[in-house]
């Protein structure tokens, strides 16, 4: 059996809130699967109609040859009916000869008419489909003459059958390795209980994809992820400013004391120095 028979234990979804694109890659993951068990199952209906066709087949040829021993019969009355006014073998004789007058009138007709319609291919328009494929290959570097088909002998057809013999083995072959890589083929039941799950899936799916990619709902998701990352973003410019005012302030306040400090110094020094000239004036 297949390994995805069972459509469940590998297909089904582990985060009920996926995204828009996850669903979409579960969803092109699936469609080719779901087409490709289609062709299987219409191959198994072929399969089928072509062994009741066979009852058909068998039936009709018994009924041909049913009339073909109807016309003997008949041929045979004729004779009979003949041989009342003439000889036995004269009466044989001339049915026999209107017999073979008709068959040689219808093969004649036939094989003219064959001749006509040889070959099937419509010729004239098969060699201007190549000529147009050419050029649309090549552009003018492409030769008319290769569309010319060359008279073989009879080895090179033998060849080329052998050839082409070759190549449908090797085809089979490959297709047999394959079958044998995937296992054994599913049947029918396998095949509609595994399309049929999966056709479930992929209408959940859709309904998902639409719902996600509502317009209202997309906008303001967006909307939304837009304010969010605007607020983050001012929050960031307004940190940085602070901190950036907060270091000029530093910076201002080193400024003013490493310029105020020697006059701060020096004042002090004058008022030590009226106190101690005041104190002196005084004694």
């Amino acid at each position: 059996m297949q390994t995805d028979v069972h459509v469940a234990a590998e297909e089904t979804r582990t985060d009920g809130s996926s995204t828009l694109l996850e669903t979409l890659r579960t969803a092109v993951r699936l469609v080719p699967r779901q087409i490709t068990d289609e062709v299987e199952l219409a191959k198994l209906e072929l399969a089928d109609k072509k062994s009741r066709l066979g009852g058909i087949a068998i039936a009709a040829g018994i009924a041909v040859v049913f009339l073909a021993l109807l016309v003997i019969a008949l041929t045979v009355a004729a004779i009979a009916g003949l041989a009342t006014v003439m000889p036995l073998w004269l009466s044989a004789l001339l049915v026999s000869a209107a017999l073979a007058l008709v068959i040689a009138i219808s093969a004649f007709i036939a094989v003219r008419k064959s001749k006509a319609v040889m070959p099937i291919v419509p010729e004239h328009a098969w060699r201007g489909i190549r000529h147009d494929l050419g050029i649309a290959r090549q552009g003018r570097d492409f030769d008319p003459s290769t569309l010319v088909v060359p008279e073989l002998s009879r080895e090179e057809k033998k060849a080329r059958a052998a050839a082409a013999a070759a190549e449908k083995a090797a085809a089979e072959a490959e297709r047999a390795a394959k079958a044998a890589e995937h296992g054994p083929t599913a049947s029918t039941e396998e095949l509609l209980k595994r399309t049929d799950a999966r056709r479930a899936h992929l209408l959940e799916l859709r309904e998902e994809i639409v719902q996600e990619a509502d317009i209202k709902k997309q906008a303001g998701y967006f909307i939304d992820t837009a304010v969010a990352k605007t607020r983050q973003k001012a929050t960031s410019v307004a940190g940085d400013a602070v901190e950036h005012g907060r270091e000029l302030a530093g910076q201002a306040a080193e400024v003013a004391r490493e310029r105020w400090k020697p006059l701060a110094v020096l004042a002090v020094s004058a008022a030590v120095c009226a106190v101690l000239l005041r104190k002196l004036a005084r004694k």
